[in-house]
């Protein structure tokens, strides 16, 4: 039987026809075209010349710990419950003994302003502005008391300490952070050396930026990055004095390789808030510093920049919960990249768990709004996550939402 066939008539066309708005913002209209981390990320290497992005994207040597962590992640089986009322979801909890609106924040980052002109500035602006924590790295590139005045009241600023060789200036910058409000100190344990970040050695990545024959070549690809360089304050770290040179170079001349429990319990003693330890990668480690009273630790392997074929931070997260979760809190990073990773390491126990690279593609791919469109994709994938799987609140997600599949297995001894 043939199909009868008419011609369209206009009353019946002309509701389908639906022209968008135009927008002539260039920048609003590529982020709010950006539906994924994926997506920032796409974004921001066309923006950022590849020595930036690459010391962002990459890792230390083969680069198997990043993937490996990014792979426990796409790993995960979700166990949805149904018919249950989901139609408000609180996304948020206590994290140290404050409110966060959401179970992630913003992990310290090195040589930021590398990244975008506004560097950590946009960072804090915008985590103040969702109501979660904004770590400044020791290696900042924003004033202690500037991220603070930007961040304003409402914000949440957590300080994160790498131990100098010279003691008395680590601790100088403890000082200025207390006074400067900030509530939480992050001691970094797990860079007693520079891992071998082999795309920078590749890409003579160095701070400042030196122009050679090829970084003039990537100006012409990317001038809208090299003009806010060269016109805005030039590049130099927020804690220590200039330098000239690559960043493990940096590393290895500042940071002290005989730090200790003893320097941590020292630590300790020195400053007047919260307390967590970052780079526990064993559950040893994660009830030594439990048994030393401290506030919480976070299961890093440091974004695989550091030592290679490292734990897989997820993959110890209910074995750390188990051991120590009743005394601290345990938080979790390395590998994130949706919100979806967020509600799963939720589930298996994590209060908080940090972004880093997801944090650095908005940043790179459009400055402060590039942050805050992070923020809320992954605000986004959080609430959808916990709606489908059945939850309403953080409290009610626990380990039987979740199967970490296994796909590397230890051999028998």
């Amino acid at each position: 039987m043939s199909t009868k066939r008419q011609f369209p008539r206009p009353h019946d066309i002309l509701p389908l026809i639906r022209f968008k708005k135009p927008d002539f913002n260039a920048k609003r209209r590529r982020l709010n075209a950006a539906l994924t981390i994926a997506d920032l990320r796409a974004i921001a290497k066309k923006r950022t010349p590849r020595a930036a992005f690459d010391y962002t994207e990459g890792a230390a040597e083969g680069e198997l710990s990043l993937a490996r962590a990014r792979q426990a992640f796409e790993d995960v089986e979700f166990h949805p419950a149904i018919l249950r009322d989901v139609a408000k979801v609180d996304t948020g909890w206590d994290v140290l003994g404050k409110r966060s609106a959401l179970p992630f924040g913003i992990a310290p980052t090195g040589f930021t302003r590398m990244m975008h002109t506004e560097g950590e500035t946009a960072g804090a602006g915008a985590a103040a502005a969702a109501g979660i924590p904004f770590a400044l790295s020791t290696m900042g590139t924003t004033p202690i008391e500037e991220v603070a005045q930007v961040g304003g009241p409402a914000g949440r600023h957590w300080f994160q300490l790498y131990m100098w060789k010279d003691r008395d200036r680590s601790m100088a910058l403890v000082e200025r952070a207390a006074a400067a409000g900030f509530d939480t100190l992050l001691v970094t344990v797990d860079v007693p050396v520079a891992g071998a970040r082999l795309r920078d050695r590749r890409n003579g990545f160095a701070i400042p930026p030196a122009i050679t024959a090829r970084t003039f070549f990537d100006m012409a690809r990317k001038p809208h990055w090299w003009f806010d360089m060269l016109t805005t304050e030039p590049l130099s770290f927020a804690s220590l004095n200039r330098w000239s040179g690559t960043v493990a170079e940096l590393l290895d001349t500042m940071f002290d390789p005989t730090v200790d429990y003893a320097d941590l319990a020292w630590i300790k003693e020195q400053w007047p808030g919260k307390l967590v330890v970052k780079g526990v990668q064993t559950v040893a480690d994660a009830k030594a510093c439990a048994d030393l009273g401290v506030d919480a630790v976070t299961l890093s392997n440091h974004g695989g920049r550091q030592l290679d074929r490292a734990p897989i931070p997820f993959h110890l997260l209910p074995r750390v919960v188990q051991e120590v979760g009743k005394d601290i809190e345990v938080h979790l990073d390395t590998g994130i990249m949706s919100g979806a990773d967020v509600v799963a390491s939720v589930a298996l126990g994590a209060r908080y768990t940090m972004i880093g690279r997801a944090y650095l593609y908005g940043l790179m791919a459009g400055g402060r709004e590039g942050v805050d469109r992070t923020i809320a994709i992954l605000r986004e994938e959080v609430e959808r996550t916990m709606r489908l799987l059945g939850v309403a609140t953080l409290e009610e997600l626990e380990p039987g939402h979740v199967t970490q599949l296994q796909r590397l297995v230890p051999r028998a001894a």
